[in-house]
């Protein structure tokens, strides 16, 4: 029973995220599933799976995503899915604190914003000019080639040093981010690049984002190695030991286990695969209003709810849960009336069907689609936000 559940949702997701791309699902995957109930579950698995497949590769993956229960969504990347999803939940004035407008900006030129934890086992501690510094690694290789990088951010959280003096004469740190052009090799140090500085406050418990684009553009677009960053904490006054301990860099070894996944440094890029159309800042989908009454066997749109955990994604898509797709089902009867929404064509067609038979009559299609904005994790536990085109039907017609 639940695989038959499964194979419907998949089916039916094909049919209302294919449109009317049917030539997608080759005739014999088609012919072999309506002859399921007579085929072993085996070969039904198998024609279940090639569909699914063809699922994923319209999601831009290779295989079926299989995250472990240690897999972390950072809570910055479920922000900005409110932020561009249009949930009407979530507080903006929340979004601007929160978010910024860093990634307001960033995500106004791209469809994709991807996470990237850094690689902790290559963590090391670099001793420059007397001062201590972090150098990180973050693996980028998960970026597609297509995609173009057109920002990305760093973020690194610290907390408040309780009893920091606030005033104008001390109780500040400076963070400064390089990039590594060229690492140490014996006794010679780093060649580095000051990437982004910012001058913070001991009183405030915040994250802190920095602009690293040129290093991320530099590695993904123009080929060169990446070395990855360096954070240097540059101590002000006389609490030098407190504000390095409070900025989150490294894991402690007292630290709550609970709270680092979370906390650790953060990079975010935003890219563009040349697919469809940014992501932005969306309202609440205003209802529309009520159409005329139509025909009970008229083309027109009905309901149709995907939920993910019926076709067993839900382990992978963090949100939504599931979302309305709808459908356009029904009669294209001549004369074709104007609430039918059709081309001349389809006019045309339906008057030389009227006549002979042997022309088929028009379809009920489609005839306006909106996207929606996915937040899942990918094949290699990366959290992705995307924007993917044409998912929900807004409009039905005959064409």
């Amino acid at each position: 029973m639940v695989a038959g559940v499964r194979a419907l949702m998949v089916l039916l997701l094909c049919q209302v995220l294919l449109g009317g791309s049917v030539g997608l699902i080759p005739e014999v995957g088609r012919r072999k599933f309506s002859e399921s109930s007579r085929q072993s579950t085996q070969q039904s698995e198998d024609v279940l799976n090639e569909f699914e497949l063809r699922l994923l590769n319209m999601f831009g993956l290779k295989r079926r995503p299989t995250p472990s229960k240690l897999a972390v969504v950072p809570q910055y990347m479920v922000d900005l899915y409110h932020m561009h999803s249009g949930n009407g939940d979530q507080d903006p004035n929340r979004s601007r604190s929160v978010l910024g407008q860093y990634s307001e900006r960033s995500a106004s030129r791209a469809n994709t914003i991807r996470s990237f934890h850094h690689e902790e086992s290559l963590e090391a501690l670099l001793s420059i000019g007397g001062k201590t510094t972090q150098k990180f690694f973050f693996n980028l290789t998960s970026i597609p080639g297509e995609e173009i990088v057109s920002a990305a951010e760093l973020r690194i959280f610290r907390d408040q040093v309780l009893g920091a003096i606030t005033d104008s004469s001390g109780g500040y740190h400076r963070i400064n981010i390089y990039e590594v052009l060229k690492p140490a090799f014996s006794s010679k140090e780093p060649i580095i690049r000051l990437l982004d500085t910012r001058l913070v406050q001991h009183s405030q418990s915040k994250w802190e984002s920095f602009d690293v684009s040129p290093a991320i553009m530099r590695w993904t677009m123009e080929g060169l190695t990446n070395h990855g960053f360096m954070v240097e904490i540059v101590h002000l006054d006389n609490e030098g030991g407190e504000a390095k301990r409070h900025v989150r860099i490294s894991r402690s070894l007292h630290e709550d286990e609970e709270t680092w996944p979370q906390m650790r440094p953060l990079l975010v890029t935003f890219s563009h695969d040349g697919k469809g159309h940014v992501l932005h800042k969306r309202e609440k989908r205003q209802t529309k209003p009520r159409q005329k009454k139509r025909p009970k066997a008229s083309c027109k749109r009905h309901e149709l709810y995907v939920d993910f955990s019926d076709v067993g994604w839900n382990d992978w898509i963090v949100a939504p849960p599931g979302y309305h797709a709808f459908y356009c089902q029904g009669e294209c009867p001549f004369p074709l009336a104007d609430h039918l929404n059709s081309t001349n064509h389809a006019i045309v067609q339906t008057l030389v069907n009227s006549v002979n038979t042997n022309i088929p009559k028009a379809c009920c299609v489609p005839t306006e689609l909106s996207a929606i904005s996915l937040l899942y994790l990918d094949e290699y536990e990366k959290v992705i936000l995307k924007n993917y085109q044409d998912m929900v039907v807004e409009g039905c017609g005959c064409r």
